[in-house]
């Protein structure tokens, strides 16, 4: 599901306009991206929590050399699924 396909769902199942809902989703993901670049979590009650995670560098190899390459250090973002959705039976199946 895109964010057209997730504002299109929202709109039906809330009544609310897709203008004010692309405005809602647009503002969510920039709070999101914005408290995770001050490395605090965000923890949305009932899907999970997203945090950063820090890869040190490290020596990697080329593919199609197989010369060593030095991969510099970065940060990633780590989603942890809440309870409720790590335990629905069928939900991954």
């Amino acid at each position: 599901m895109n964010k057209t396909q997730l504002v299109e769902v929202m709109a039906i199942e809330t009544g609310i306009s897709k203008i004010t809902l692309h405005k809602a989703v647009d503002a969510l993901v920039s709070v999101i991206v914005d408290t995770l670049r001050e490395n605090e979590r965000v923890t949305i009650s009932g899907l999970g929590t997203f945090s950063v995670v820090k890869h040190p560098a490290r020596v990697g190899r080329n593919p199609r050399t197989g010369a060593a390459i030095k991969i510099p250090p970065r940060k990633g973002v780590k989603f942890r699924p809440s309870l409720k959705l790590d335990h629905e039976e069928d939900f991954f199946e």
